[in-house]
């Protein structure tokens, strides 16, 4: 039997993306907004969005009661939600195994699983049994599977976050919603070219194609995504 693509069309359809201030977030949700979607963004800091499309919302994704109580409120506003892209990042790193400083893992886990954990958790439910088919992304890097030693913390962190979304995937097996992984080698947006015009950045994923392929996720078959890591490295 073959399984349909998700039937909800995008002007019905609710997103939160978690992280959107950065390049990458803006990139993810002009693209979603462009495709029809609400789209939620979630942020520690206030951010002015010019689209009406697009609901900002504040939040502080370490405290699991504010971020349960905040999912309540989005559902509540929004009667739905069909997608959580969970963009919270950051990096640190050393040059040897033997600099690496603990702190940076601690900085890591709060902001790369911690916030996973929250959000994830928080939408379930809903995630879950959405009309259609539920979406859940994380942006991984190469370096969770082949960690060398001056990122050990880091490697360590997108490893973790990576189990938790499959884990997830697996609580997903025999509904419409599906939970994946986007791996990148490094993300490149329009700033950085300007900044470094004559660079090639061989390897690298711009954010408009990344945030062309989860726009594009509900398009496709959840068998076909859940539970799996995609490489968009070109």
């Amino acid at each position: 039997m073959t399984q349909q693509t998700s039937g909800t069309p995008g002007s019905d359809r609710v997103v939160v993306v978690a992280g959107a201030g950065g390049p990458t977030g803006q990139a993810v949700v002009r693209a979603l907004a462009a495709g029809g979607a609400r789209v939620v963004t979630a942020d520690r800091t206030a951010h002015e969005w010019d689209d009406e499309r697009v609901t900002p919302t504040v939040v502080d994704l370490l405290d699991r009661a504010g971020t349960e109580a905040w999912a309540e409120r989005v559902v509540a506003e929004h009667g739905r939600v069909d997608g959580l892209i969970h963009l919270v990042g950051g990096w640190r790193g050393g040059k040897s195994f033997g600099d690496t400083d603990l702190a940076d893992w601690d900085f890591l886990h709060d902001l790369l699983i911690r916030t996973l954990q929250h959000t994830t958790l928080a939408f379930h439910e809903r995630l879950r049994s959405a009309p259609g088919g539920g979406r859940v992304a994380i942006v991984s890097q190469h370096a969770a599977r082949h960690p060398t030693q001056g990122v050990a913390a880091y490697a360590a962190a997108k490893a973790a976050s990576e189990t938790w979304v499959l884990a997830l995937a697996d609580s997903f097996a025999g509904t419409e919603s599906a939970a994946t992984v986007l791996v990148v080698h490094a993300l490149l947006n329009d700033a950085m070219r300007a900044q470094n015009p004559g660079a090639a950045f061989d390897g690298f994923t711009h954010v408009d194609d990344l945030a062309e392929v989860i726009a594009g996720l509900w398009d496709r078959p959840a068998a076909e995504l859940n539970g799996t890591r995609l490489d968009l490295s070109p």
